[in-house]
């Protein structure tokens, strides 16, 4: 995989063309050279097996869980290869769950389930019971990999009947079959272990790897990616240089979560990055230490997870990075100021979702792309990946919108999702004329940057005008003087209201009196409309494992503080 120098996503006006017009035909230009690149047909399997044959001696994966491995691309191949011979024989069902932390062991796993055919389901086993029954009910799964740890610490996920251990079923393989097979790829022609893996010459669209949404705002839905879309996703990413070829990613973020699952698992063995993973990107302590003892490059996360540095990590210990990339949600002003006060470290903010595989825009650090004048900007989601398309539809989908003004976002590119497991209606809703609709509120500036002002579920519709709430928790934690980089401590919600239709409700685990915060809002010029009319004082904000607010418990907590 090479980048493609002629893939550009910014814009240089001249002064007498419409520059909307200029970005949308840059847009279209860019999508139609990318679609012309023959990789997207290939089966990721055989793009991995070249990738690691082609430089078995480089260390693949740096795996921190317990102490400090290693491993290198020849062997995790070989290993890989030998697991799915072993499987070829025992494994049944076309789907088979994953139920592993980021590491050595998940994406041993992951490779070995491609290579031999299967679709690998990687499923979050933090999400409850009852939701995580219905991913497994919804896949039609018989069989997990696991670990027995996982298993002891988890006891009340909904384990189906057959449970491999993978610490047993790589012993079970025969080592000497391994060493061969390590010997041979160190010593062959990659063409000739491409052949003798066996793996699937066949990509494009058919199923790679079936993902469910985190369940933020409702159920879990069930999200297929194909071959394609994730080859796309990996040809994007190396097209904005943001991951370079030979840096080490800190990859901790979930295997089943989309960011994991194709940024730090897929991308780094087909574009020659190390992966150095730890299994919870919780344990703020313990990241800093491994980003200083392997010499980090990029640190990967959610503001949720790179709040915590701020306090817990001293600035020796980030010294190596080069920058960090930042996804999943709104990365407040303060947290990038924050990590670049204290760590010289700038965070780049993208943007995507699990049903855009899931990379669509991210900001670039300037010294990455010396062509253009400006490759990131504050406050934006930065510039769209090379291949997407996108447009700004109005909230009630009647027509599209001037780039320049607010409305719900749509994209188009191989990257993007063909439709919702078992979901015919709710795909149709999301997915028009070859759009995804994305559910989210958003702009472009003049120069191609996108913004994004929330998703159109966290907007209340009162006295007819459309009420952000991402924008209302910014006012009070500014009036409030909140100190919110260490944990999320507010978040606004809509509430069924008989007079207005709906009304704002404040869950916040900091004291606060509706009338005290009322008064600070309207000195600050925010509309009657905005102030939240209830307040409730929580513990603590839900959030998912992913680092995202758990929009749904918050929702559900709000509601039942209000009958009470």
């Amino acid at each position: 995989m090479k980048p493609d120098p002629k893939l550009q996503t910014s814009l240089n006006f001249e002064d007498e063309v419409d520059p909307f017009e200029a970005l949308r035909l840059s847009m279209a230009e860019s999508a139609r050279r990318f679609a012309e690149d023959p990789e997207l047909e290939m089966n990721l399997g055989e793009a991995c097996v070249r990738a690691l044959a082609r430089r078995p001696g480089r260390i693949a994966i740096i795996d921190n869980t317990d102490g400090r491995k290693t491993m290198q691309s020849g062997l995790l191949l070989a290993v890989a290869w030998t697991l799915a011979n072993r499987w070829r024989r025992t494994l049944e069902g076309t789907r088979v769950g994953v139920v592993l932390p980021p590491g050595i062991g998940a994406t041993v796993v992951n490779l070995a389930l491609v290579i031999l055919g299967r679709i690998p389901v990687n499923l979050n086993f933090t999400i409850g019971t009852k939701a995580a029954h219905s991913c497994i009910q919804q896949s039609g799964l018989t069989t997990v990999v696991t670990a027995t740890k996982l298993m002891e610490k988890y006891p009340h996920f909904p384990w189906p009947g057959d449970i491999r251990d993978i610490t047993t079923e790589i012993k079970a393989c025969s080592k000497p079959a391994i060493v061969a097979r390590t010997a041979m790829i160190r010593s062959l022609p990659v063409a000739a272990i491409v052949r003798m893996t066996g793996v699937p010459r066949e990509g494009g669209d058919r199923e790679l790897g079936l993902l469910f949404t985190s369940g933020s705002s409702g159920d879990p839905k069930g999200v297929a990616l194909t071959h394609r879309n994730i080859m796309a996703n990996a040809l994007q990413i190396q097209n904005t240089g943001i991951l370079p070829r030979g840096c080490l990613a800190l990859a901790c973020l979930p295997v089943f979560h989309s960011f994991g699952f194709t940024v730090t698992m897929w991308y780094p063995l087909v574009a020659d990055i190390t992966i150095v993973s730890y299994p919870s990107p919780l344990d703020t302590r313990r990241l800093a230490e491994i980003i200083e003892t392997d010499k980090v490059d990029v640190l990967i996360g959610s503001a949720t997870f790179l709040r915590p540095f701020l306090r817990r990590a001293k600035p020796e210990q980030l010294a190596s990075l080069r920058f960090a990339v930042a996804g999943a949600e709104r990365l407040p002003d303060e947290l990038y100021k924050g990590f670049l006060d204290r760590f010289g470290v700038e965070i780049m903010q993208g943007y995507g979702l699990t049903e855009t595989s899931p990379v669509v825009s991210v900001n670039r650090p300037a010294d990455l792309d010396r062509n253009t004048e400006e490759v990131s900007r504050l406050g934006s989601v930065g510039l769209l990946i090379p291949g997407v398309e996108a447009k700004i539809i109005s909230v009630d989908g009647q027509m599209v919108l001037p780039l320049g003004a607010s409305g719900v976002l749509c994209v188009k590119g191989p990257n993007i999702f063909s439709g919702y497991l078992n979901s015919p209606e709710l795909s149709s809703r999301v997915l028009q004329n070859g759009w995804f609709v994305t559910g989210d509120v958003g702009r472009f500036d003049e120069d191609g940057f996108l913004f994004i002002e929330g998703r159109l579920s966290r907007f209340s519709k009162i006295g007819g005008e459309m009420v952000p709430h991402v924008l209302v928790e910014e006012q009070i934690l500014r009036v409030c003087r909140w100190d919110s980089l260490d944990e999320q401590v507010a978040v606004v919600l809509g509430v069924p209201d008989f007079s207005k239709g709906e009304s704002l409700v404040l869950l916040t685990s900091r004291p606060v009196r509706v009338s005290v915060l009322r008064t600070k809002l309207l000195e600050a010029g925010l509309p009657n409309l905005w102030i939240p009319r209830s307040v409730h004082k929580v513990e603590g904000i839900p959030i998912l494992a992913t680092g995202k607010c758990d929009l749904r418990a918050c929702q559900d907590l709000a509601e039942e503080l209000g009958k009470a």
